[in-house]
């Protein structure tokens, strides 16, 4: 047998027999792309196995996470650090291979895939964050930002809109640096192709952009001259058909939808193995000889990470300036000062949307940030996204005004792979209504612990005349459902401030800023406490004498609300105290002691206002508090009638408060 069929063999048995050990899996595609997958891993993609973060490797998202068995056949035989144990143990509890790829940088692993086109959305933002940074870093002799992102996408992924949109705008933005292989086996888990797809892929992806080419999914050759060719087109990104067999060499389950989800039975087994000359009787057989040529993996990455490292190390003599940004970009370091001076705000500038005090903050931030980049999915005027100094990205170089045009998934997806990707802070803006369109990529972001920022505006029923298709009522609280996530709904223009540092230091999960569309007062610091307390997510604004009667506790725009009635109500001769509670994440966070003295235990009487779902907030007003929510769907007004109509007014705050001492 030769070396290719050997290894390629390899991969497929090692796939096959952690499905039927762990009686679990996806078989079938592994089995089918296992000969592409090598010729790309044995011949082309630029990694070293032995230090997976190395900035400069080719990126590798295995979009069709299903067939995660593939991807982990290839790091263990390459020699990332993956044991055979590790494989044996596939789909088991604690183990280093979960049934979908799950985001692991030093095992190899670049994102988390699992619903499909996720990782094709992902892998074009990872192509985004490489122009980029090779736009701002590269000169003449010095291509330290110089990679390919590839992936393994299958039908399904070409099914999902979001893929439809990702592609896109990788046409448009002419992305030469994506490469993708797509695994044609026409099957889906309900049977052919046929029941739902028969587009012409390639004529949809040439009218996208993107150079296209057809192969057989098993010549070796083939495969290898079209990733050639779709390494040398440049201004366009490449989709590659692979016209592959599902479950290949199965006698009886090749080419069908059977063979899909499910192990192939050990009979099956022992007659694909017989049926391919492996040994059928043998688990986990990794010939010597196979495993010698995949780890030459090792040398081959070692001898380019050092390569580069000397190019690096002339790079910094010939650029200091340019190599300390370099640092800072890729060890994620924040240089000093760039939260000094930052817009600041008066009662007498007058009131100001917090969209608009962001809109502010960000242009501050981007000139002493320039790794920060991003846009909005066509609502930039709005959200007060764009960078006003510099240019739009894919039009001139260095730009760093994405353009996601009308496309929220994709643009979540590809800001998960400019996080991913490293060296880069990524925003991006829309309404907050509209973050229903991109919850997967919200969703795997936080799984994933990302870096990244959302810019939701206009953050309630405040909107206004747009009506109930427009005003976010739910948003708020299922986000805040969403682990690792952090919301911020500042109340003023100086909390906005405040939150964007938050968003631009909190480095563990995403941050989304929720911010209104209508205008704020600047709340008067000299007379209520500081703007920094929402670094602790909830925090005392107003206070009284001694224990409190009762708690007033409110968000965003909600506040001066809170802030009004509690005046008044302190004229009644009640004492109250009014909790901003910007952020329900970071105030979670916080010691007991710090919550507690927040939210005393014996203070029971507590009314919440939100312009949201009123479902969260019983977790801090408890069994005898109340809430001012919105628990029906808008309407289409004037933002000040729907607050009025909504009960969001001072005299119905007071009133509910009232009520509340009576019991």
């Amino acid at each position: 047998m030769k070396i290719g069929d050997l290894c390629i063999n390899t991969i497929r048995f090692l796939a096959v027999d952690a499905i039927q050990k762990a009686n679990s899996g996806h078989p079938g595609m592994p089995m089918g792309d296992a000969a592409m997958a090598y010729v790309l891993w044995d011949k082309f993609l630029k990694h070293n196995p032995k230090n997976p973060r190395w900035f400069n490797r080719d990126r590798f998202v295995l979009s069709a996470g299903h067939g995660s068995m593939l991807l982990y056949s290839l790091l263990y035989l390459t020699g990332y650090p993956l044991t055979l144990n590790d494989i044996k143990n596939f789909r088991q509890w604690g183990s280093k291979t979960p049934g979908h790829p799950e985001y692991d940088p030093d095992t190899g692993v670049e994102t988390t895939t699992g619903p499909l086109g996720q990782g094709f959305a992902t892998g074009v933002g990872m192509a985004i964050a490489e122009r980029y940074l090779s736009e701002y870093f590269n000169r003449r002799g010095f291509p330290i930002v110089d990679y390919y992102i590839y992936a393994i996408c299958s039908d399904g992924d070409l099914m999902e809109g979001v893929a439809s949109e990702a592609a896109s705008l990788a046409g448009h933005l002419g992305l030469g640096k994506l490469i993708y292989l797509y695994s044609d086996n026409r099957i889906t888990i309900e049977g052919s192709t046929d029941l739902t797809f028969t587009e012409d892929v390639e004529k949809r992806f040439l009218a996208y952009g993107w150079h296209v080419q057809r192969v057989d999914g098993n010549d070796l050759k083939q495969i290898a001259k079209a990733i050639k060719a779709a390494r040398k087109e440049k201004k366009r990104p490449s989709l590659i058909i692979a016209r592959t067999r599902i479950a290949f060499g199965s006698p009886n389950k090749q080419d069908t939808a059977e063979s899909h989800g499910a192990p192939l039975g050990e009979e099956e087994v022992k007659l694909t193995k017989k049926n391919l000359g492996w040994p059928p009787n043998r688990r986990f057989y990794v010939p010597r000889e196979a495993l010698k040529h995949m780890r030459k993996a090792i040398d081959r990455g070692k001898a380019e990470e050092k390569k580069w490292k000397t190019l690096l190390k002339k790079y910094k003599k010939a650029y200091p300036e340019l190599y300390k940004k370099w640092i800072e970009f890729t060890e994620g370091i924040l240089p000093e000062g760039w939260d000094k001076d930052l817009p600041t705000f008066t009662p007498s500038d007058g009131a100001i949307a917090t969209r608009s005090a962001s809109g502010k903050v960000l242009n501050e931030l981007a000139d002493r940030l320039h790794n920060l980049i991003g846009g909005s999915a066509d609502l930039a005027p709005s959200n007060n996204t764009y960078l006003k100094k510099y240019a739009d990205f894919g039009v001139k170089k260095g730009g760093r005004n994405l353009h996601f045009g009308v496309r929220e998934h994709a643009m979540g997806a590809a800001l998960n792979g400019m996080a991913l990707n490293g060296g880069l802070i990524p925003y991006g803006g829309t309404f907050l209504i509209f973050s229903d369109y991109m919850r997967p990529s919200i969703r795997l972001a936080a799984m994933m612990h990302q870096h990244v920022i959302y810019v939701f505006t206009h953050d309630s029923i405040g909107l206004g005349e747009d009506g109930p298709t427009h005003q976010p009522v739910e948003q708020l609280p299922s986000l805040r459902l969403i682990p690792n996530f952090t919301e911020i709904r500042p109340a003023d223009a100086n909390e906005t401030t405040e939150a964007w540092k938050i968003a631009i230091q909190h480095k563990h999960g995403p941050v989304a800023l929720i911010l209104t569309r209508q205008k704020l007062p600047v709340i008067d610091r000299k007379k209520y406490a500081s703007e920094k307390g929402i670094h602790k997510g909830a925090y005392i604004i107003a206070d009284t004498k001694g224990k409190p009667d009762i708690i007033l506790l409110a968000s965003g725009s909600e506040v001066h609300l809170a802030l009004e009635a509690y005046e008044a109500l302190k004229q009644k001769g009640i004492n109250v105290r009014v909790v901003n509670v910007a952020s329900f994440r970071l105030f979670e966070e916080q010691t007991t002691a710090y919550k507690n003295k927040v939210l005393p235990p014996d203070v029971t009487r507590r009314l919440a206002i939100e312009a949201a779902s009123t479902l969260p907030w019983y977790k801090y007003v408890g069994s005898s508090g109340e809430v001012i929510g919105v628990d029906r769907f808008g309407a289409s007004a004037p933002y000040k009638v729907m607050f009025e109509k909504y009960g969001f007014t001072v005299e119905n705050v007071i009133k509910r408060a009232m009520a509340l001492m009576k019991k």
